[in-house]
């Protein structure tokens, strides 16, 4: 029987997730959210980059399941405790096992059947040649790779496709089903509405969505069976395997860390605004020394000091996960904790205003306390500026991940995130012949994961922020430019 281990990031994203579905439910039973969040998926972009971040999501679940298989019982001894192995694996380890154990010797290329390094074999005569040797996965199937190759690969990817495809037409019909449920209408009317984007939600977008994501799922995972298709790092450890636990990485900073700047920023912003006087110059004064210091090197220092924590207690720590995940979670917590100035100043300005108002001052007249008034009245009424800043600084702070790991201060080495990926990279691209495929890798999955979280992020202020959509009207009709006389 397996050990279930529970890691401290772990216990937040499963917690995080508890309070996406309670908040989900909250937008559905108030009107005026469910319409905000409406106006979030009208938006086309907004709409397929949320496919796009839950399929992310839906990775890092599945990499957030940890535990240690059981080691077997000694030989005559039946009655012995269990004891469990050091290696502590998650559910996405399982279901990338075929990756994990096709582990070759150092780098090789994507989709390649030879190592990328050459070796010195001896021939009868004397002369020593230079070759390259066959990988011990990657193409171990084949018996002619040099005429086999290229068919193989073939094969694979229409194979790939057409699976894809089949999930992509599943998935579609299984939409069209509950649409017409919904609606009351037949399938051919809700198939034909659907393709003339007559709805409310733009669901061609959400079909096209699907189809490439499909397509991709399908293409790799027939690929993956028979060949890196990433390629290998100098380890020979999978760059597909890596850049997959990579994902959960930043999904974790950019969540947590985002979380870890409200309560801060949320009481002090409007604390800061409501009371004014000496309440509001302290706390500006605190957060313009905070901000007066280089972000880097305050979340640098930080991040030594629990490093040095972390040496002088391993006792703390059955493995090197747990480890790794503690200085995880105290990173978010170093971000949170350095970041909050930004929303303080934003809440401050808005509670500024809203203190001002007649409601309020009605309260202030009937005796309610602070605490009350700024509990019910002001704080749901800058709850939009949290969420909007909260999805802007998701990949904010992702980015800030790979500065940090690149400079030696981020999450720990043995812990897979783009930012280590591209560290390890810097050496390989000064090669000759250059390793490009670590860092193109590293570098396609960060900027698929931010630019999905950016355009997000823009639909979600232009729904709930009504002064961005007063200006985006105000550019889509603004008359052209006179012609120069």
């Amino acid at each position: 029987m397996p050990k279930i281990v529970l890691l401290w990031t772990d216990a937040a994203v499963w917690l995080l997730v508890a309070a996406l579905l309670a908040y989900g439910v909250a937008v559905v039973r108030h009107p005026g959210l469910s319409a905000n969040w409406r106006k979030v998926f009208r938006d086309g972009p907004a709409l397929a980059s949320a496919m796009v971040l839950g399929l992310c999501l839906l990775v890092t679940l599945a990499d957030s399941v940890h535990y240690r298989l059981a080691l077997p019982r000694a030989e005559g001894s039946p009655h012995t405790p269990v004891a469990h192995e050091t290696r502590t694996r998650s559910l996405l380890d399982a279901m990338l096992a075929d990756l994990i154990n096709g582990r070759e010797v150092t780098y090789s290329r994507p989709l390649a059947y030879v190592s990328f390094t050459k070796d010195s074999i001896t021939l009868p005569g004397g002369r020593v040649l230079r070759v390259e040797p066959r990988l011990h996965h990657g193409g171990a199937h084949l018996r002619d790779p040099n005429r086999q190759w290229a068919a193989d690969i073939a094969n694979r990817t229409a194979s790939g496709f057409a699976r894809g495809t089949l999930l992509a037409l599943f998935l579609v019909a299984a939409l069209i089903a509950a649409l017409a449920r919904s609606r009351g209408a037949t399938w051919r009317e809700v198939a034909g509405s659907v393709w003339r984007q007559e709805g409310e939600i733009p669901w061609r977008t959400a079909l096209w969505t699907v189809l490439v994501l499909a397509l991709l799922i399908g293409v790799v995972q027939a690929l993956m069976g028979g060949y890196h298709v990433l390629g290998t790092d100098t380890t020979g450890n999978d760059v597909l395997y890596q850049a997959m636990k990579s994902i959960r990485t930043a999904f974790v900073i950019g969540s947590l860390a985002t979380l870890a700047t409200l309560p801060l920023a949320v009481v002090l912003g409007i604390m800061a605004g409501y009371f004014g006087g000496w309440v509001d110059e302290a706390i500006q004064y605190l957060y313009t020394v905070l901000s007066s210091v280089p972000n880097v090197l305050l979340i640098a220092a930080c991040v030594l000091m629990v490093q040095v924590f972390l040496d002088k207690h391993p006792e703390l720590f059955e493995t090197a996960v747990e480890r790794a995940d503690l200085k995880l979670f105290l990173l978010c917590t170093v971000l949170g904790l350095t970041g909050w100035a930004g929303l303080c100043r934003l809440l401050r300005g808005e509670t500024l205003k809203l203190r001002e108002l007649e409601y309020v001052q009605a309260a202030r007249a009937f005796g309610v306390s602070h605490t009350r008034i700024m509990w019910r009245h002001i704080f749901p009424n800058v709850a939009h500026l949290m969420l909007i800043v909260t999805v802007l600084e998701f990949s904010t702070l992702i980015l800030y991940e790979a500065v940090l790991s690149y400079v030696g201060v981020g999450v720990d080495p043995s812990m897979n995130s783009f930012g280590g990926m591209i560290n390890f990279a810097r050496k390989e691209m000064s090669r000759d012949p250059v390793v490009w495929w670590s860092f193109a890798a590293a570098f396609g999955f960060m900027v698929t994961v931010v630019l999905a979280a950016n355009l997000f992020a823009d639909g979600v202020r232009d729904a709930f922020d009504p002064r961005a959509r007063h200006f985006r009207r105000r550019l889509a009709i603004r008359p052209p430019a006179r012609p120069r006389t």
